[in-house]
């Protein structure tokens, strides 16, 4: 009789700039956090639009105070809304991540944008990380990354253009493969990532500093989004570092009947079976309760000691 399965496969650690992310003190390697502040006004979680600067600041300290090992900073909303051009984008990022590598210097710095113009400034200001959330629309992003070798995320919308809702989005099976038919989503969003990572590789980007996103919620419906998250250890056995784009979006949202303000408890839920099951890092709006989920779920895997054992013991 064979004895109980342990857990998936460990995921993919992060290097970015020459720098394993997530690495402890105690030499335990943990799931990453990658907090968000939005220099916009119309984001659709109220609480991260910071555009005033000393707030997105203030915001940025906390962070880092809260256990985020990178933060994410957006100029424009993902979803529909009034136009922002490219210079207004780059006014709005990047003299804040200017100003974020001298007040807060060990902070890994991202930038979500799918604007290779953009890119190559926020590089320029000291930016780690291009969070490409709109799948390569500019195929020169990927290039700006190489070539300054930082990181990139390579995400999947299944062709959605930058700024688009998903209307009646399919994903049929994939012809003879058998299995779950409703692989269809996995199969294109294995098939879209992994040539987007060899492409960056290509392009220059270090192995360890290419993440895949599968990019729940984008360009897919809510049983699409769950289905990825199910499926979450095919994604990880890509072989590079699994992003995690989970916190309060529609898919957590239409799953439990919440808005955006009340879906903490399915997001830290969403997060507790994705990193069980090999995702390395986590964007967050919930820095300390995404903090504490990840911890306890390394400890279950084995991976990272308890912070202290005395039960029993003293």
């Amino acid at each position: 009789m064979t004895g109980p399965a342990g857990p998936p496969p460990a995921g993919t650690p992060l290097v970015l700039r020459g720098r394993e992310v997530g690495r402890g003190a105690d030499g335990a390697l943990r799931p990453v956090v990658m907090a968000i502040v939005n220099r916009t006004t119309d984001s659709f979680y109220a609480p991260a639009r910071k555009p005033d600067e000393g707030a997105a600041l203030a915001a940025a300290h906390q962070a880092w105070a809260d256990g985020a090992q990178i933060l994410d900073v957006g100029g424009v909303r993902a979803g529909v809304g009034p136009e922002v051009g490219e210079a207004e984008e780059i006014d709005r990022v990047v003299p804040f991540v200017a100003r974020l590598r001298e007040q807060v210097p060990d902070l890994l710095v991202s930038v979500d944008t799918w604007r290779a113009g953009v890119a190559r400034e926020v590089v320029a200001a000291g930016a780690d990380l291009v969070n490409d959330t709109w799948a390569g629309h500019d195929p020169g992003l990927v290039e700006v990354a190489g070539a300054a070798g930082v990181g990139v995320v390579c995400s999947h919308t299944g062709g959605a253009v930058p700024r688009t809702d998903p209307y009646r989005v399919e994903y049929p099976p994939t012809p003879g493969a058998g299995g779950d038919p409703r692989d269809g989503v996995l199969d294109d969003a294995v098939a879209t990532l992994r040539a987007a990572a060899a492409r960056a590789v290509a392009c220059g980007v270090p192995p360890r500093s290419v993440l895949v996103d599968p990019t729940h919620d984008f360009g897919k419906n809510t049983w699409h989004s769950l289905h990825l998250l199910r499926r979450t250890e095919a994604l990880a056995g890509l072989g590079y570092p699994l992003l995690m784009a989970l916190s309060r979006k529609d898919f957590v949202g239409e799953t439990l009947g919440l808005g955006p303000d009340d879906r903490l408890e399915g997001t830290l839920a969403a997060t507790a079976l994705a990193a069980w099951m090999g995702a390395t890092v986590f964007r967050a709006h919930d820095v300390v309760a995404t903090r504490r989920v990840l911890d306890l779920v390394a400890a279950v895997r084995d991976e990272a000691p308890p912070h202290a054992v005395l039960r029993g013991l003293a």
